[in-house]
């Protein structure tokens, strides 16, 4: 097996998969990343806590497809309801600053 002289630049990848920082489509990845993130730890949460998303959806007041979509990163929960989620699933948050 020889060994590939080049190393694969993944910041050239996304700068030209998606542009570069700051533009529309690059942005708008980045909001689409943020919340198929956002959802994969609810899901994580929900399913490390045994419950159903039909449960979970009436713990917060709301039902199971909007969990669904929350989960799939279709949509992102507002704030409140994202701690109303985690409150729900028996989670704490902790905010840190990085300096």
């Amino acid at each position: 097996m020889e060994a590939n002289s080049e190393m694969f630049n993944v910041s050239k990848f996304i700068d030209a998969r998606f542009g570069a920082p700051g533009t529309p489509g690059r942005i708008e990845a980045e909001e689409k990343a943020y919340a198929f993130y956002t959802g994969q730890i609810i899901e994580d949460a929900r399913k490390k806590a045994k419950i159903s998303q039909a449960e979970l959806a009436r713990r917060i007041g709301s039902d199971r497809s909007y969990i669904s979509r929350v989960e799939r990163g279709q949509t992102e929960p507002k704030v409140s309801t994202f701690y109303r989620i985690m409150n729900a699933l028996g989670c704490r948050i902790e905010l840190s600053m990085s300096l």
